[in-house]
């Protein structure tokens, strides 16, 4: 993916500058011209090709033959009881709706589905967040196994178009460039999350929960004259921020904006005390919002597993001085903590999420310190908040990388990374310049999300 008439400056410019662009237009591999003056019909287009070329995959690999596992197949036919026991009914041919829906119903899909037919029983099933099992639930309340599973491929997909709306959304007011905006949005389509992006998993919710957070967050800098309009967004930023952190537990990351803008206004206390008494609760209420995203469903799992009221001993997590059910949950059953990862079976696992972080740590280190940041000379107030903006987001992804090397099972950074919006930038701005790093880039994302949406509905390693 090239450009013409490119508006993104390098880094290396000596001063930053601000372009308006009302047409131009993008050459894809495939040598058509999108115009850029059309952006929603590109943008539907290209994301109705990519679903097609996903189906198509998952659809391919129930023509193969059976997968490795088949829980999935056991959820379709017996319900929850069958995926989770093993005990299987007397089965009739899934069909080929059927078995394209179980290619989707693989590897942690099945703990959401289930959850969202009888709710969180087992201790393992509270390491996977409550929010997709609640949408899938309220939704469908009454529906079988099948149509929840149905339910959940919507509710992805429609939740990873409207992220893919939000990002570009996003672009334009943090950057006024709709180029670099719309080849942002389109980088996120073909996302190297790939398959998670289609099958019942969170992190397209999730990701349009933060772009929508990171929307707010931006337009509340445009509401600076207008006090209670920049108070209202910071508040609501910080609710759907907390919405995407009961999706993903990651998502407490996006508290780092809030805190960002704390330090950063701190020393006007002196000099503007009640505007900056009323900014600070504001960000406080946010902040306290993005917390609340992860400290209900632990209270909740508190008063099940350590009040008694479930008529068994209190689990060893309760008497912790933090109580976290995901915390011990991810130590016990998944081997999850400080460097537990680092083993040398697992040597092939850091190769393969090397590229990942590499563009994670790499853009968040040069976005931020670039010439190019969101200036509007008319209103500096404006684009110092933008441009504060765009540096709290390059810390989270920075953070979550050093995270993802240290804590996590690392294979998962290439998909819990797609709902990070500072990475886009910088690869969209790499790509309208001409540079040969982003046509690379490209390249491993769509090579990767093919060649996962194989492993993925074959239920094969990694995933």
């Amino acid at each position: 993916m090239t450009a013409s008439s490119p508006s993104f400056k390098s880094p290396r410019a000596h001063a930053p500058t601000t372009t308006t662009i009302t047409t131009t237009t993008i050459t894809t591999p495939s040598t058509r011209i999108i115009s850029s003056a059309q952006p929603y019909r590109t943008l539907v287009t290209a994301f109705l090709i990519w679903k097609a070329v996903l189906f198509a995959i998952a659809l391919g690999s129930t023509l193969v033959g059976d997968a490795y596992d088949t829980s999935a197949d056991l959820l379709v036919h017996g319900g929850v009881e069958a995926a989770t026991t093993g005990q299987q009914r007397a089965q009739q041919p899934l069909g080929l709706s059927g078995g394209l829906v179980s290619r989707f119903a693989s590897w942690d899909a099945i703990y959401f589905l289930s959850s969202a037919k009888r709710g969180y029983i087992y201790e393992q099933e509270w390491a996977f967040g409550a929010g997709l099992p609640i949408v899938v639930r309220g939704i469908l309340q009454d529906g079988g196994v099948l149509p929840e599973a149905v339910i959940g491929v919507t509710v992805a997909n429609t939740a990873h178009f409207l992220s893919v709306i939000v990002l570009f959304r996003l672009g334009q007011v943090v950057w006024r460039d709709r180029t670099l905006s719309l080849v942002t949005a389109l980088l996120h389509i073909v996302s190297p999350a790939g398959m998670f992006l289609t099958a019942p998993y969170m992190e397209s919710s999730y990701a349009f929960l933060a772009f929508t957070g990171y929307l707010l967050f931006a337009l509340s800098s445009q509401a600076e004259s207008r006090a209670l309009a920049r108070d209202v967004y910071l508040v609501l930023a910080g609710i759907f921020f907390g919405l995407a952190t009961a999706f993903r537990s990651n998502g407490i990351l996006n508290g780092i904006p809030f805190a960002w803008e704390v330090l950063r206004h701190l020393p006007n206390l002196p000099h503007k005390p009640f505007d900056t008494i009323r900014r600070l609760v504001a960000l406080g209420i946010g902040g306290i919002c993005v917390a609340l995203g992860s400290i209900i469903p632990q209270a909740i799992a508190y008063g099940q597993f350590c009040s008694g009221a479930s008529g068994v001993d209190p689990r060893p997590w309760c008497e912790a001085y933090l109580p976290s059910i995901f915390t011990f949950v991810q130590e016990h059953y998944w081997n999850v903590g400080f460097l537990r990862y680092w083993t040398i079976s697992n040597l092939p696992l850091f190769l393969l999420a090397t590229p990942m972080l590499a563009i994670l740590v790499r853009s968040g280190v040069e976005q931020p310190t670039s010439a190019r940041q969101p200036v509007i000379a008319a209103k500096p107030v404006e684009s110092a908040q933008l441009t504060s903006l765009v540096q709290s987001a390059a810390a989270a992804q920075v953070v979550l990388a050093v995270l993802a090397i240290a804590m996590y099972h690392v294979q998962i950074i290439t998909r819990i990374s797609s709902g990070y919006p500072l990475w886009y930038w910088w690869v969209a701005g790499s790509l309208i310049r001409g540079e040969k790093v982003g046509g690379y880039i490209v390249k491993f994302m769509v090579l990767y999300a093919l060649i996962q949406g194989v492993l993925f509905t074959s239920f094969l390693p990694p995933a």
